[in-house]
Order: structure tokens, then sequence, then C-alpha cells
């Protein structure tokens, strides 16, 4: 998709919805909404009862007459309804205050890369629900390379790799525009899956989704040990409570299995780019964003299977937010390619 900065200068709020948070950017203030993209509903009355964190911590906790649920999925919007709900708790006073002084604002909103027509339909949907009067659609990979600091207004090419919780999504950007890119259904939550499907296989034992964090932090080296650790859950037998202890490594491979895939778009987008671009990257190497890209052992697979330097965003998880304000601020200032006078 073609952007217009200049229309993106008239936007007032910038919003990333992904699968896992969505994050709200007010112009001339930052980020003022950093929230789990989670609702809960009284399916009884409609009612909703929590959104953001406090729905989070409801998941699988709840009594039959509440409903967890997840307005985004896979990178779109699966349930415009509840997302134009869960947006209008979350921005509450902050937004209506600032659109107070403009009636009828315009916003820019985050869609995955190659997003079809009815993905990025109910996008707009979403915002216009909310009271947009217009609705610029941006791609994640481009916004979150601007907020990672890259120069992709310059004729050098630059990589980039958004692990986001559903999908992976990678790109080789020059002059400001996408030159090839692929994306994947590989994200944080498979390898949390992976993770949960391991352990119910080699020791009959269900993860509560609280559980997975441990292991990660055990795999990154910060947990109580480096070769095992305890998780507690529910044993598939019996359903009583069970504490077992898992052997890191054998985690370690299960996380990295998924992640093939990732490689996988990674070769293909480094084919389809001419000879010139590569060599550029094989000197500025590849950069990491998206709220995944901290898992335990992913830079170092990345790094192993292209050979080319790796980095990681300083704010991974927000790169695509503040990206996407960066542009409604007016601090991308794009090479002029207008033809020379003769």
């Amino acid at each position: 998709m073609t952007i217009s900065l200049e229309r993106l200068r008239r936007c007032s709020i910038a919003v990333d919805l992904g699968a896992a948070r969505t994050r709200v950017y007010l112009k001339g203030t930052g980020l003022i909404v950093d929230e789990p993209t989670v609702a809960a509903v009284n399916i009884r009355t409609g009612g909703l009862i929590g959104v953001g964190a406090l729905a989070e911590r409801m998941t699988g906790r709840t009594p039959p007459h509440i409903r967890v649920v997840r307005p985004v999925a896979g990178g779109r919007v699966v349930d415009i309804a509840m997302a134009q709900r869960m947006l209008r708790f979350l921005v509450g006073n902050k937004l209506r205050r600032a659109w107070r002084r403009k009636a009828l604002p315009s916003a820019a909103v985050c869609v995955p890369h190659d997003a079809d027509p009815l993905a990025q339909r109910a996008a707009v949907e979403t915002l216009t629900g909310l009271g947009a009067r217009r609705v610029e659609l941006v791609d994640t990979l481009l916004a979150a390379a601007v907020g990672c600091g890259l120069p992709v207004e310059r004729p050098e090419a630059t990589m980039i790799v958004v692990c986001g919780a559903a999908t992976t999504q990678v790109a080789v950007l020059s002059l400001g525009s996408i030159v090839a890119a692929e994306r994947v259904p590989v994200g944080g939550e498979t390898i949390d899956h992976a993770v949960v499907q391991h352990v119910r296989n080699e020791h009959a034992l269900m993860l509560p989704s609280q559980a997975v964090h441990p292991l990660h932090l055990a795999l990154a080296g910060a947990g109580p040990s480096v070769d095992v650790t305890e998780v507690h859950g529910r044993d598939v037998a019996t359903g009583l409570a069970r504490s077992v202890r898992i052997d890191i490594e054998g985690i370690r491979t299960v996380v990295r299995t998924p992640l093939t895939g990732v490689l996988d778009a990674v070769g293909a987008v480094l084919r389809r780019c001419p000879p010139d671009l590569v060599a550029d990257l094989a000197e500025r190497g590849i950069m990491l964003a998206g709220g995944s890209a901290v898992l335990p052992g992913f830079d170092s697979l990345l790094r192993e299977a292209t050979g080319m330097p790796l980095h990681i965003a300083d704010r991974p998880d927000t790169c695509a937010v503040e990206g996407l304000g960066a542009m409604l601020e007016g601090r991308l200032r794009p090479v002029v390619l207008d033809p020379l006078a003769s």
C-alpha cells in the first residue's frame, strides 16, 4: 500500500491493534494506551466487565456466564464491535478531551503486510466507529522500521523482522518503500503452544497460560536454574495439581523448531532482492522488532542462519506505534525523487 506523509500529518492518533497488545499514540502527547487486546463480557447481559490487563488476568478463571474474548487474531480484527468497545474504554477521557477541540479527527492504523481487503476494511470500520472521520492504513513493517530508527528513506537497504504474537513479518526496505517482504504465521503464541504441547506429551501435564513465562526466563538464563526448572499444572489423567521439573535443553529444542519458518521467510526475501541491496545488509545487518523479538534464542538462531549482524530494537514491542507517531509528528523526511529539471 502507498502512504502519503502529507495525509498522515493531518491525523490526530495512531493505533496499533495487535493480537497481543493494543497501543494508541496521541499526536503531541505520545503513547497513551499500552494494554493487552483482551475484553471480558457478561454473556447474560452483554455488558463489558473489563478490558486490557484486568481482562487478561481473568483468562482461564471465569465462571460460565463470563467470556474472555480477543477481538484481534492473526493480525486482523475479527470482532469489530468488540474492538470498538474495547478501544472506547481504553482511550476514555484522554481521547475525548483531545478530540473535543477537533470534532472529526483523522486516524492512522497499522495493518500487516499484504493484508487482504477484508482485513483492511475491518481496521477502518473499527476506527470510524470510534469517531474518526478518515482512516489511513500504514504497513506495519514500514512503521516498525521508522520506530526502530532505521534510515528507510535512504537508498541503502535496511532489513527488519517484526515478530508478533501471531505472525512474523520480514522485509527489506529502501527509499521509503518495501522492496521485498514475507509474512509467516509464526509468532510468540506459536512458540508458547509448542512448549505447552511438549510438556503435555512428555510429562502428561496441562500447563496454565501463565506458566510459560517462567520457562522463557529459564531459557534466557534469568531463572533459578539454567538446566532445569519447576512448573505447576494439572495432571492429564487424574486432574489433580502436580509439579514437574522440566529440562531446559529440551524446551530450547522445541522453541527452535517453529522458528525455522521465519528462517525460510528471511531466505525468500533475500533471494528476491537485488545483489546491491543484499551487499548493504551484509554490513548493516538485520533489525529485530515486535513483542516476541526477545524470545530466548531467536536472535542467535537468526545470526547463525544468515551470518549477518543482528540488532534488537531498544523497545521492540512499541516500535510500530512509535514509528507511526513519528510520521504523524512529521519527523520522517523522505528523499525527494522529483524529475530533474532539463
